[in-house]
């Protein structure tokens, strides 16, 4: 729109020139990212771990001029989690890649003796001192359940959703990269829209099942989009 009609002005013309400019959408913005790791710059600074039984052991490694999260579980079951305020409304989209050199097998993993995973990444929201409010989705490399079924965790019930997103049918030691909307994951299965979560975890476990696996974990970010 040009400013030729005099009756406007120079000095209203200009306002209405900067209100045009601030008001297009700005096309290939980068979109917000918020990492929670970093391996190759930050190693695990601020990962603090949880044991349940055991100790998996967990170290940085270099994978194809990358430095990665090596997992190794032998009968154990031990995490890392990260504590990070994330508002969903903002950076919805969790975003990681993952392998798993030797998948699990024979596991029921709806029952407490095979509630165990070759590679496992959740979100959680904190409860405070209520902690029976506390809810978390586990993304998990499954080994008998398909991948895209969901289950309450053997051992938390509801307030602790699985959802597989790989299974015995994905190549093993392959890289496999993720991405998904947790704000509506949340919404999925909790119901009410939950703006914020907590802190990340990373596990691989063996604990129920005895038996031994490796995964590996590049880093973790959320995204606008």
């Amino acid at each position: 729109m040009g400013c030729s009609n005099k009756k406007i002005g120079p000095k209203l013309c200009q306002c209405i020139g900067l209100l045009l400019l601030l008001t297009t959408p700005v096309h290939g913005a980068e979109p917000t990212k918020i990492a929670i790791s970093n391996f190759a710059t930050e190693g695990l600074t601020g990962w603090e771990e949880k044991r349940f039984s055991g100790k998996t052991e967990y170290q940085l490694v270099k994978e194809d001029n990358a430095t990665v999260l090596k997992a190794t579980s032998r009968a154990a079951a031990s995490g890392l989690f990260k504590k990070k305020h994330i508002d969903l409304q903002q950076t919805p989209y969790l975003n990681w890649r993952w392998r798993v050199d030797k998948p699990l097998h024979s596991l029921d993993e709806k029952t407490k003796s095979g509630d165990d995973y070759g590679a496992r990444i959740y979100v959680v929201i904190d409860g405070g001192l209520f902690f029976w409010n506390t809810k978390a989705i586990n993304y998990v490399w499954a080994s008998a359940i398909p991948t895209g079924e969901s289950w309450p965790n053997a051992f938390a019930g509801k307030s602790a959703m699985m959802l597989a997103l790989r299974s015995s049918t994905d190549q093993a030691a392959t890289w496999y990269q993720e991405k998904r909307n947790v704000y509506a994951d949340l919404k999925e299965f909790f119901g009410p829209e939950t703006r914020y979560i907590d802190a990340v975890a990373i596990m691989t476990d063996t604990d129920n099942s005895g038996q031994q696996t490796t995964a590996y974990y590049g880093d973790i970010l959320f995204t606008s989009d």
